[in-house]
């Protein structure tokens, strides 16, 4: 009755009658006599879909069952890896507890994982205070075993040496390329008094050299040289520690471009762009804009100013500031670059400085040096800006104009010899 229902139900609103061929067939597979691969031959011969779609959906299948038994092993591995990381971990801070050391050098707070020293490589410095002159002489002799910065397993490193808390002079060794045991001999003078000499500290910090990123600090040395015996030079080997950077005010970064063509004696700087600028505005913004100028024989000369960029503190410049610089005055230039905060209310605030030149050191020195080696190419560099105090301490630049050049001497005589002929 059922079946006559369904069909008059089908006739009546003309639907197409089901078809019972691919289910009769199947059963007919399982009724006959035939081995397991005849019977799967059958049924996939009968299944209404091409026969690569059959395979791709079996392969897939596959695949899916391996990732699920790849995944409950892993979790199985690292719950099992956990389970014996802690079990070293205790072990480890029962034999720190019986030593009468503490535990917190071991374990991390929050953590179960072991936390071990990172090794950083050694430094060869020595000491020297001549009390006649009122003069610190710090030596950076050799580093070794130093930590790889760089990805091919080595780094670049240099020496950056100041004495706290004054910190009104910084000095730099050279860079040393693709080497973990630098030999640097290299030797920085300091001002100081015995009075002050008690209650300072020296910092001296091993840097790996990117050009065009930060440098990356490897470690550092901070000797107080009030517990230093004055009566004998001191040199030795210590192990580089973790930086702090406590003093370390972050200024921001600027990236720029020199170029230098002697044929035509133009001097092209290019001010690309700056990052992570000190906010000076109350809502911790700032407007930007950069200095360019020049000095020559340590008296300012020339400079220009770049756009201003409103209300950040990562501006993108890309301008451009030519000078006319000759031959014979590039070894006498020195080139300052300071960002300051535009303010059209009050003075403009200054956020950093830096300068290069022939009275330069370290970096700036470097890259200077690099475009006077690569005439008529622009060389681009990071720089990390310093405060103002540090610059102006580093080159002090006296207020005087320069005398006069040559060609504006000869043009000065040109008009009035020109004025004195229309006179008669």
């Amino acid at each position: 009755m059922e079946t006559l229902l369904n069909i008059s139900i089908a006739q009546r609103f003309e639907l197409p009658q089901p078809s019972f061929s691919f289910i009769s067939d199947i059963s007919d597979i399982f009724n006959t006599n035939e081995t397991a691969s005849d019977i799967v031959n059958g049924i996939i011969d009968n299944i209404p879909l091409p026969q690569w779609t059959i395979y791709l959906l079996a392969a897939l299948g596959v695949i899916v069952i391996v990732l699920v038994v790849c995944c409950v092993c892993v979790c199985c591995c690292r719950k099992r890896r956990k389970k014996q990381q802690q079990k070293q971990a205790d072990t480890l801070v029962k034999q720190k507890q019986q030593g009468g050391q503490t535990n917190s050098e071991l374990v991390q707070p929050g953590t179960n994982e072991v936390k071990f020293k990172q090794h950083r490589g050694k430094l060869l410095y020595s000491l020297e205070f001549d009390t006649t002159l009122s003069e610190l002489k710090v030596g950076v002799k050799q580093a070794s075993s130093l930590k790889a910065m760089d990805l091919g397993g080595t780094s670049d490193p240099y020496v950056k040496v100041y004495i706290l808390p004054d910190k009104t002079k910084t000095c730099e060794t050279k860079v040393l390329k693709n080497t973990l045991n630098a030999t640097f001999n290299e030797t920085f003078n300091f001002q100081i008094s015995k009075a002050t000499l008690v209650t300072s500290t020296a910092v001296l910090q091993v840097f790996d050299f990117d050009r065009f990123s930060k440098h990356d600090i490897i470690g550092e040395l901070r000797l107080k040289l009030g517990q230093v015996d004055w009566n004998h030079v001191i040199e030795e080997w210590r192990d580089l520690q973790e930086p702090t950077n406590e003093e370390e005010e972050n200024l921001g970064e600027i990236c720029f471009s020199l170029r230098y063509v002697p044929t035509s004696s133009k001097l092209t700087v290019i001010i690309l762009e700056a990052k992570n600028l000190k906010s000076t505005d109350i809502n911790g913004s700032s407007d930007p804009y950069v200095k360019v100028q020049l000095a020559l024989d340590k008296r300012k000369w020339k400079k220009k100013k770049s756009t201003i960029k409103k209300n950040t503190l990562n501006p993108y410049y890309n301008e451009a500031f030519t000078f006319k610089v000759t031959l014979e005055q590039i070894r006498r230039v020195n080139l300052v670059i300071s960002v300051w905060d535009h303010d059209p209310m009050t003075p403009n605030d200054p956020t950093g400085k830096i300068f290069l030149g022939c009275d330069a050191q370290g970096n700036q020195l470097r890259h200077w040096a690099d475009m006077l080696a690569n005439p008529r190419r622009p060389v681009a560099q990071w720089h990390t800006l310093l405060s103002s105090e540090q610059v102006n301490a580093a080159l002090p630049l006296k207020r005087k104009i320069p005398l006069a050049s040559v060609e504006k001497v000869n043009l000065l005589r040109e008009i009035l010899v020109q004025s004195s002929a229309k006179k008669f």
